[in-house]
């Protein structure tokens, strides 16, 4: 075995067989919300559709922002069967000339950090969320488009899938709806 096969190999592996996306190069930088407001994306947000992950299994999750401080925010998970995830979140902004582009850390159980992009989005009823984290040869991407209600108009979906799917291509999502 080469080099890249081993360390693709590895990846695979470390990331519960293969569950994200991994793709070759670096991370692309998809133009985010402009004059994002992060008061007005605070609250409850029902996921429509992923792109798989390992650490976040099934589907339909609902998720809970709370604020406790500046840069501080509480977030609850509701997986789709019911169970409760709490996972404590500390939020900053990288650039403050692009506050749409924020940083998350979770440490719950493990730490977890990672970019936390919004794309498009209005506040009321709908929210493009993309993050990717690269490792050298490779990159690997997660997206999630979340919705205020549990359904999302057919048009406004298709729109948001056009959108994330255009940063590099055709891809598989699960969906809820």
């Amino acid at each position: 075995m080469n080099a890249v096969q081993i360390l693709t190999l590895t990846m695979l592996l470390a990331a519960g067989g293969g569950a994200q996306l991994f793709k070759s190069g670096k991370c692309p930088d998809p133009a985010v919300q402009y004059n994002f407001d992060p008061a007005r994306y605070l609250g409850k947000w029902f996921e429509i559709q992923k792109l798989p992950s390992a650490f976040q299994k099934g589907q339909c999750a609902t998720s809970d922002y709370i604020l406790q401080s500046p840069g501080v925010v509480r977030v609850f998970n509701r997986d789709d069967d019911g169970t409760v995830r709490s996972a404590f979140g500390t939020v900053e902004v990288k650039d403050p000339a692009e506050p749409a582009k924020l940083e998350v850390t979770f440490s719950d159980v493990i730490l977890l950090r990672g970019s936390y992009w919004l794309l498009s989005t209005d506040y009321d009823s709908y929210a493009l969320v993309y993050s990717c984290k690269s490792y050298g040869l490779f990159h690997v991407e997660l997206a999630w488009i979340l919705s205020r209600q549990p359904t999302l108009p057919k048009d406004i979906t298709e729109y948001l899938k056009e959108t994330e799917e255009s940063l590099e291509g055709q891809r598989d999502t699960a969906g809820c709806e």
